[in-house]
């Protein structure tokens, strides 16, 4: 049964000698703004995190496949669905209702979608498009970032010509000594009744995957991740009974110390004084 409760969320975590999201047009280095320093995280970087946590802890289990991963093409997957559903296949102007009960089908069998939505209109056998009821904002840092390019070594070299040298190659590699990430992101029951069909044991599953998305990531390029806070403002209904921004403001992040290396250099305040119909969730 899908959710009946709308539910908004704020995320909190950190980054410590890493590299959390580089940006291919700028050599890899990670994403910043120009205009103020600050860095961010794409939505994309974060959702793939909790798409690999459910996969890993999820593996083999009915309903919990993940479409969006370099296994197979999606228009494969898209026509394995109608093959499934035993659909028409490369039927040109297909009728809604078969698309309907494709689309359906990819619900039901990949919690990605179920999540996060799709867009499965292309091929032969097209599923239709998925709004997701799970969003996210893309993470800004709480202070301006500050790059270093670090040359490092390699001794081991890549071709008979660099051999002869016998020189050590050089390299180079961008992090952030620390920084501390924030985002936000919204749950709509509206959208889980009528499309996808998120359910509660998913949502419980969202959140598992949110406080452990880094601790199956890590790796020297990322440097130091951790989940430092995952707050939950749950309503008590469909449509909600507050605005998000305004229960975004209830959490508040100070910086108390600077330059900031630590989570102690800031000051996280939670005012818990809840509008009408609001229930605030700390699970971290």
């Amino acid at each position: 049964m899908a959710i009946n409760n709308r539910y908004d969320f704020v995320i909190i975590f950190d980054v410590e000698n890493g590299n959390p999201n580089g940006d291919p047009d700028a050599g890899n280095t990670p994403r910043v703004d120009a205009e103020t320093g600050l860095g961010y995280i794409t939505d994309v970087c974060l959702k793939r995190k909790i798409r690999n946590y459910v996969e890993i802890s999820k593996e083999g289990e009915a309903g919990y496949n993940i479409l969006i991963k370099p296994d197979k093409s999606l228009n494969t997957k898209f026509t394995e669905a109608y093959k499934e559903k035993e659909l028409p296949l490369k039927l040109k102007g297909k009728k809604p209702d078969v698309v309907k009960v494709a689309r359906d089908y990819m619900c039901e069998n990949y919690f990605d979608v179920r999540a996060f939505g799709a867009v499965m209109s292309t091929g032969d056998d097209p599923c239709g498009i998925v709004r997701g009821p799970v969003q996210i904002n893309f993470a800004r840092s709480l202070s301006p970032i500050n790059i270093q390019d670090i040359t490092i070594t390699r001794q081991a070299r890549t071709s008979d010509d660099r051999m002869e040298t016998g020189e050590t190659e050089m390299g180079r590699k961008s992090i952030i000594p620390y920084a501390l990430y924030r985002a936000e992101g919204y749950v709509s029951a509206n959208l889980a009744n009528k499309v996808t069909g998120l359910s509660e044991d998913d949502l419980e599953l969202l959140w598992t995957a949110i406080i452990n998305m880094f601790e199956n990531d890590h790796s020297a390029a990322r440097g130091k991740m951790c989940m430092r806070k995952l707050y939950i403002f749950k309503h008590e209904n469909v449509l909600g009974n507050c605005p998000s921004h305004v229960l975004f403001d209830k959490i508040t992040v100070d910086e108390i110390s600077t330059p900031p290396r630590k989570f102690s250099d800031y000051d996280v305040r939670v005012d818990e004084n809840m509008p009408d119909g609001v229930e605030l969730i700390s699970k971290l």
